[in-house]
């Protein structure tokens, strides 16, 4: 455990939560290099886990559907989507999906669907679970009005960073100890929401 890089209560408060929910890395195209906020997690913060799938360099969202559905699947807590770029787009499916056993995700610099030929299989709706968007003013792979279009359909908290590129290593984003700050809000927000949905489904 490193826990040099960020607030330790963070990590302490995560780490609590790990117990309770498992949180599930979902990388971009190519898989996330070693010096991207998602390894740096992965390596650092013994809580994390990664999709595993061989074609990282394929553009088809549904290999990574496909990987998240069998990480959810043995996993006997619920999930907690943390989906970059391509990721995001493939955690928004799943949960639109109502796939068994995701409590929510976070959805760091979503990708243009077009990008990969999503766009038919992207939801537009509300999604039925807590997340948050994080967005970026000069994202190369979206726009600022798009990436906020899709959080006010998904029903996301957003979350604007600025100009932070793609917020990923070439942006400068190592690692992010803000980024932990952000999924505990929501991690947060999921445990409120936790009773409400335990009434519905009752």
């Amino acid at each position: 455990m490193v826990r040099q890089i960020t607030d330790p209560e963070i990590i302490e408060a995560l780490e609590r939560y790990s117990e309770k929910y498992a949180f599930v890395l979902v990388p971009g195209f190519k898989n996330s290099g070693p010096e991207h906020w998602q390894s740096f997690w992965e390596r650092d913060i013994d809580i994390f886990q990664r999709i595993s799938q061989r074609r990282w360099d394929q553009r088809d969202i549904y290999l990574w559907i496909d990987a998240i559905g069998r990480t959810v699947a043995e996993e006997e807590r619920p999930a907690i989507l943390i989906g970059h770029s391509l990721g995001a787009l493939a955690s928004a499916c799943v949960i639109a999906d109502h796939e068994a056993g995701v409590a929510g995700a976070m959805f760091v610099a979503p990708a243009e669907p077009i990008r990969f030929e999503a766009e038919g299989r992207i939801p537009y709706d509300h999604l039925d679970a807590p997340t948050v968007l994080v967005a970026s003013h000069n994202d190369t792979l979206i726009s600022f009005p798009r990436a906020k279009f899709f959080a006010e359909g998904w029903g996301s908290d957003f979350v604007d960073l600025g100009e932070a590129g793609h917020i990923n290593s070439e942006a400068g984003f190592g690692r992010w100890p803000y980024g932990l700050g952000i999924l505990l809000d929501l991690v947060e927000r999921i445990e409120e929401n936790a009773p409400a949905a335990a009434e519905l489904d009752a």
